[in-house]
């Protein structure tokens, strides 16, 4: 008898969907990529619908929805942050019955749900797609109900945990209050400060490690008079500022060397701290394998300073580690639950999980405007030379193809490609299309069987989830960050043949088996989901050509100017933006 089962994360941040019929991951969303709403937490009722279409199933064929958190835990420590203000509102809000009450209003389900603990959901979600018969499970991120740090072990089916670190110590929350104090949205920038770190000396290291107090074994405690994420409108008190020297940087003001010294500090004790407890949490499980999860574990430079560095041989980090990707984890544990065996045995090796539109759909859509195509159907090849072309004359191109990747990196699926060869390259995407800040680095798309020529890497690297050296021959200034390191994805024809045929053309043109790839959308904005989201990016941006399934469109030979104005002004971008982390 089959069983199908519905693994959702919801009403905190990144909400997401995801299916699994009989064990098979059969499709999964984030609910920001319909809605358009950067981060949006509300319950994914379009990626569901989504999920449903996918699987070609009812409601009514679901056996469970498995749910990424406890709520009643949940709300015993947000009660215990002092969140209870006596407001009608916000008490709804937090209510631990609202997650049911809107699966069943909002989803129309009325089967069984199941709930399970958010780091336990982090921990399934990496070791049950890991393919590894045992690891060691490292889970990392602010908050969940109380554990923020986990320490577990997964053997067969079963997964153990052996040790957490509650609220409010927490390495996540350590991090944003810095990215915080450096002007940046928290839940947003850390990204951007993981890039400026670079930039920057390790000058402040002892600030830093004033921050936090490293315990013995899987423990540690946040020094709490530097921050003010409990009572405040901020993650950080004015203690912090002192320690520092200097007052917080005001958003999108000016960046000078201190923010890059500061970040670069924060890097550097990051990957100490994490590298420390990896190295306890082998101590007490002598496993060969690590699997981590947790928004902390998208960064990537330290988790390649902790496969480098540390005892553990091989590891697997889930694609979409911060919370959309408990989604995966609540599915395979109510999998777990209710047939006794693995969802799946082999490591996933893709997340080419969301919708994609076929060529008759599209066409109507470009039917509809007056837009002069390129048609290429039924000649994938010339598509193929004409793209790699463009691309070696340096022009920009969008690039729409297949199902969406599930998770934040784009990966050959909704990307923005460029010559990774032109060093004016990164600059001008920065500017004129991504409208972002100039020293955020891009990462190189390589042939996977080319990848060891070019990079410090003796593994596959499919999900742009660690960073290595740079070891070309060729220069490759636009992919290659001021440190000489790399974010590389690795590309093969099992699971993306079209991009892989791609970097292939591209090759065969100019010697390099290398494009810059970066995600298909700007700055505030969720990546592209739809024809009509590529399109309007297209349109309101600067970007040369876009690659619309089987279909290209030139800029400099359609007129978007008023069309843009008209869309920008209907569809301005929504974004959740944040001071403080947000706990409710």
């Amino acid at each position: 008898m089959s069983v199908n089962i519905i693994g959702i994360s919801a009403l905190y941040h990144d909400s997401a969907c995801c299916i699994l019929c009989d064990g098979v991951l059969k499709a999964a969303a984030q609910e920001e990529r319909f809605t358009r709403k950067k981060h949006d937490p509300s319950m994914p009722y379009h990626a569901f619908r989504y999920c449903l279409e996918q699987a070609g199933l009812d409601i009514t064929d679901i056996d469970y929805v498995a749910y990424y958190e406890n709520p009643v835990k949940k709300l015993s420590r947000q009660l215990w942050s002092r969140h209870y203000t006596g407001n009608e509102d916000l008490m709804i809000k937090l209510s631990p019955r609202r997650p049911e009450m809107e699966m069943r209003d909002l989803l129309g389900y009325e089967g069984p749900i199941k709930m399970y603990d958010h780091h336990r959901s982090h921990a399934a979600s990496a070791y049950y797609y890991s393919g590894f018969d045992d690891s060691a499970i490292f889970t990392v991120d602010g908050v969940g109900e109380w554990a923020t740090t986990t320490y577990g072990v997964g053997s067969g089916v079963r997964i153990d945990m052996l040790e957490e670190v509650h609220f409010p110590h927490s390495i996540g929350l350590l991090y944003s209050a810095i990215t915080n104090y450096l002007g940046f949205e928290v839940n947003e920038g850390e990204y951007k400060v993981m890039g400026l770190a670079p930039y920057g000396k390790p000058l402040y290291t002892q600030q830093i490690r004033q921050l936090i107090h490293m315990d013995p074994k899987g423990q540690f405690r946040l020094e709490m008079k530097y921050y003010d994420f409990m009572e405040g409108k901020r993650m950080f008190s004015d203690v912090l500022c002192e320690l520092f020297g200097r007052p917080q940087r005001q958003p999108e003001s000016r960046l000078d060397q201190f923010e890059a010294d500061v970040a670069k500090s924060l890097q550097v004790v990051l990957e100490e701290i994490l590298l420390q407890k990896a190295e306890y949490l082998y101590d007490i499980t002598r496993m060969d394998n690590l699997c981590m999860a947790g928004g902390v574990a998208l960064n990537c430079v330290a988790n390649g300073n902790i496969l480098r560095k540390g005892p553990f041989r091989k590891l697997f980090v889930q694609p979409a580690a911060n919370d959309s990707g408990c989604a995966l984890g609540a599915a395979a544990l109510a999998y777990v639950d209710a047939t006794g065996r693995r969802p799946q045995n082999e490591q996933l090796t893709h997340v080419y999980l969301g919708p994609a539109y076929d060529n008759n759909s599209i066409a109507n859509i470009l039917e509809a405007t007056s837009f002069k195509v390129m048609d290429y159907r039924n000649d994938e090849e010339g598509l193929l030379r004409k793209t790699a072309r463009l691309l070696a004359d340096g022009k920009v191109i969008g690039w729409f193809h297949g199902r969406m990747e599930f998770g934040p990196r784009s990966l050959g699926a909704r990307s923005i490609l460029a010559d990774p060869r032109d060093p004016g390259m990164r600059d001008k995407i920065n500017r004129m299309v991504k409208k972002r800040e100039g020293f955020r680095p891009f990462a190189p798309a390589v042939l996977e069987e080319a990848a060891f020529e070019y990079f410090d890497l003796d593994h596959i690297s499919p999900f742009m989830l660690e960073t290595c050296r740079v070891t070309s021959g060729l220069d490759l200034p636009a992919i290659t960050h001021v440190d000489g390191s790399a974010r590389v994805q690795t590309v093969s024809d099992a699971t993306n043949p079209r991009f892989a045929g791609l970097l292939r053309q591209f090759c065969l043109l100019t010697g390099c088996p290398i494009l810059l790839n970066t995600s298909f959308n700007v700055r505030g904005e969720p990546i592209v989901c739809s024809p009509e989201d590529a399109l309007k990016c297209f349109i309101t941006t600067e970007i040369d050509f876009l690659v619309l399934q089987d279909f290209i469109i030139c800029r400099t030979e359609n007129e978007f100017d008023l069309m843009a104005w008209m869309i920008s002004l209907e569809n301005s971008a929504f974004t959740i933006t944040h001071d403080v982390y947000t706990f409710v």
